[in-house]
């Protein structure tokens, strides 16, 4: 049987990616050193990889899809096929932002000071180029690791990813700009997407992970209401489209559904229950298929 080769990132979006698939109906198990984890799909073949090297393996055709940052396609200039976009990192549902940093003592105060000054950052190529729009002629090498102790004394600044700041904070360094915002990409090899099956199932994959995140900050409530006190809650529930309404044996009574933002939870419960709601569940989502 023929499959679809699909390349999952391996190392801090490892976690992340597995339990959205999941959500999304797809159970995958990797066992102890091994880059070829089981899918409980068998017209698909995972192979765990760094989302460094996906972009390129998805060009050459050595996988026929595969999870990787916007960062990292633009870094290694890969023609690929980018067919969908995911809002979510190492630490939650947020993209990454790669950054100019320089330690709190130094003069720089803008991306024109670096000017013939050295910075170190795994994504050269991307910060040549932000460098080039903004005609600055600086040196740039490429970081090992450790990047973000190496300023002052190694370098004059780095370039590194952050999703919160806290780690620049904590070595003494400040934002300068930030480069980019990055978001993990479903890409494809352009070959593979003429194959009319490998696109069908790419595309299923696709509806599913999409579904998964979008349910992903979401969850469903239920309730009963007197019809009395009916519009006093529809004006506080936020929806989809429009709050579902179903009739109860007491004629009096109807249940109300909806999907709503869970950030928003804490705070309409209580209002709810002053409106006049009762029996009040909250339950989590697994997709939401628009």
């Amino acid at each position: 049987m023929d499959k679809l080769v699909l390349g999952l990132p391996a190392g801090s979006l490892q976690q992340t990616t597995m339990e959205i698939f999941k959500k999304a109906g797809f159970n995958i198990y990797v066992h102890d050193r091994s880059y070829f984890p089981y899918i409980d799909d068998e017209e698909i073949e995972c192979i765990l990889i760094r989302a460094q090297e996906i972009p390129r393996y998805v060009q050459g055709g050595v996988l026929d899809a595969g999870i990787s940052g916007k960062d990292w396609i633009m870094e290694t200039k890969a023609d690929v096929l980018e067919v969908a976009e995911f809002r979510y990192s190492r630490q939650g549902m947020r993209p990454v932002r790669l950054v100019l940093a320089v330690p709190d003592s130094s003069p720089i105060k803008s991306v024109k000071d670096l000017q013939g000054k050295k910075i170190a950052t795994e994504l050269v190529e991307v910060t040549k180029q932000f460098l080039h729009k903004n005609n600055v002629q600086a040196e740039v090498e490429f970081s090992w690791g450790a990047t973000e102790v190496k300023p002052p004394v190694l370098v004059d600044a780095i370039a590194e990813l952050t999703e919160t700041g806290r780690s620049l904070k904590a070595n003494n360094l400040r934002i300068l700009e930030t480069v980019l915002e990055s978001t993990p990409r479903f890409i494809v090899n352009r070959e593979s997407w003429q194959v009319r099956w490998k696109k069908n199932k790419i595309e299923q994959v696709v509806t599913l992970l999409r579904g998964a995140m979008l349910a992903e900050e979401k969850v469903g409530l239920k309730m009963n209401i007197h019809k009395d006190n009916l519009q006093r809650v529809l004006y506080l529930l936020p929806a989809l489209r429009k709050p579902t309404i179903s009739s109860l044996q007491d004629e009096e009574w109807v249940a109300v559904e909806t999907v709503i933002d869970e950030k928003l939870v804490r705070d309409l419960v209580h209002r709810l229950k002053e409106a006049g709601a009762e029996g009040i569940i909250e339950y989590s989502l697994n997709k939401i298929i628009p």
